[in-house]
């Protein structure tokens, strides 16, 4: 208990283990209960330390967390970006170590202003709304990472009933509660408190169960069927020139031999800027239309702004008599749009990767219109984003993402990616369509339960069945207001508690 709580080394060596357990809760490992031991190790760890000490206890978690958890931006870096090895280790461990300021804040706030004393059950809410608030903060910061949520660990668990009451977030929050309440011993050597944590636990967990139960919305039309056609284009031969004509006709000929509602192919699947690429995109969909298929395609939209100036968007496309077009808003940086950009331009290939300069597309969009349906679009990382992905979702019938995960190779990145589009497709009480370059391309449900998948890394075409659903869940219609008011609430009386003890 000592090495635990007590400030140094030993303390620091323990928190960097646990913030990297963390990662071995989410896919694909899907060890949820070690996601609850790092964060107890965590709150346990603050318990007797300083604001200093424990901003240093929280920065070594972080370290932990984020260098298991995203390490595959180093695949990224150094594969895809022409880094050094040596070059592209030093970058991961530098954004690891930044990301990790941010679990180091959250120890300092808990230890400076929040941390009452003496009070077992305040303090145990107190830090599971510190630490939502931390994800929220997350979520937006220099445009938001909002990756390794703690809530993710339990798409599989019975917390997952509590998804489409108040998202991810929401999940987290009771993750975190329920570390902290299996971790204060001295609460449960009262045999009042210990029955009153049980019951607690028992609603907050049995609740889950019984809500995931309930249909929270319904059947709007018939099934659709879909191939997605995953192509399985190298990452360094995308953008070439000289391979661009293999990349068409790969898609093309995997397209002709489907018979599907909607054909869909990934994010950018076509290299070519779209007011070059529209004969060909065109052709396609009136040829499937012929068969009765429609068309959407990732693909670089180049427009003329009112100054005359040319922009280039990340977009989807629905081809045909009809098109319609979404314009990708959440960019990712260095992927897709570079920080900074007159300072880093030219100074390390990584810096100039190709399409590495797009455009935000407006904020607020229609959804996409195709075989009679809205369509919620997202490219690869909006994913990722909660509150973003409601607004989209509670307008549409079906969601859509494309993307092209090829930027991560064989890591867990991919994986942890699908597990996020599941818990959207969970909030929301609506299919997902998921179409990738080389994986994970799959169908889940409104339950956010994987129907159909294929393996990543082959060409190959998915077919299945989606169905187009309608109605609200509490998140779609309230998003994450009343869960943010609550998180205040607590933090609040953490204050006054905290207080009242000095007083």
């Amino acid at each position: 208990m000592q090495w635990l709580r007590g400030p140094g080394w030993p303390g620091h060596l323990l928190a960097l283990c646990a913030g990297a357990l963390t990662t071995l809760s989410f896919t694909p490992f899907d060890l949820w209960p070690l996601g609850l031991l790092s964060a107890a190790l965590l709150y346990q760890g603050l318990h007797d330390l300083n604001p200093r000490q424990a901003a240093w206890r929280g920065w070594y978690w972080g370290t932990g967390l984020f260098l298991s958890g995203v390490s595959w931006i180093y695949v990224s870096i150094h594969v895809h970006g022409y880094a050094a090895p040596a070059l592209a280790a030093l970058l991961t461990i530098g954004l690891v170590l930044g990301l990790a300021l941010i679990p180091a804040l959250m120890a300092w706030l808990w230890a400076r202003w929040l941390r009452p004393a003496a009070r077992p059950w305040l303090a145990s809410g107190g830090f599971a709304a510190l630490w939502v608030a931390q994800e929220f903060f997350r979520s937006w910061f220099l445009t938001g990472f909002p990756w390794l949520y703690q809530g993710y660990a339990h798409t599989d668990t019975w917390l997952a009933g509590w998804a489409p009451l108040g998202g991810v977030w929401l999940l987290s929050f009771f993750t975190i509660l329920t570390a902290c309440l299996l971790s204060e011993w001295t609460l449960w050597r009262q045999r009042a408190q210990a029955l009153s944590a049980a019951v607690l636990l028992v609603l907050v967990w049995g609740g889950g169960a019984l809500l995931g139960q309930i249909e929270w919305t319904r059947p709007a039309g018939a099934p659709l069927s879909v191939a997605l056609i995953q192509a399985d284009i190298e990452q360094s031969r995308k953008w070439d020139p000289a391979h661009i004509d293999y990349t068409l006709a790969t898609y093309r000929d995997m397209s002709y031999a489907q018979q599907a509602d909607l054909i869909i192919w990934p994010e950018t699947a076509i290299p070519v800027l779209s007011s070059r690429a529209m004969p060909f995109v065109q052709g396609m969909a009136a040829n499937l239309a012929q068969q009765g298929s429609t068309l959407i395609t990732g693909i670089p939209v180049d427009e003329t702004d009112e100054q005359g100036q040319m922009r280039i968007y990340n977009g989807i496309m629905v081809a045909g008599e009809q098109p319609s077009q979404y314009l990708k808003h959440k960019l990712v940086p260095f992927g897709e749009y570079v920080p900074l950009e007159d300072l880093l331009r030219g100074l390390i290939a990584f810096f100039d990767l190709p399409m590495s300069d797009f455009s935000r597309g407006p904020l607020q969009q229609e959804p996409l219109q195709a075989a009679g349906y809205r369509l919620a679009p997202m490219i690869c990382y909006e994913t990722v984003y909660p509150d973003f992905a409601a607004r989209l979702a509670a307008r549409s019938e079906l969601l859509l993402t494309i993307s092209n995960d090829s930027w991560f190779g064989k890591s867990i990145g991919p994986l942890q990616h699908l597990q996020m589009a599941r818990m959207r497709a969970l909030e929301s009480g609506r299919w997902m369509i998921r179409g990738t370059n080389n994986g994970v391309t799959a169908l889940i449900d409104h339950r956010g339960e994987i129907t159909a998948q294929i393996p990543q890394f082959q060409q190959v075409a998915l077919h299945g069945q989606v169905q187009p659903r309608e109605g609200l869940t509490p998140w779609l219609r309230w998003g994450s207001w009343p869960l943010a008011v609550l998180m205040m609430v607590v933090l609040l009386l953490c204050v006054i508690a905290r207080r009242q003890h000095r007083g």
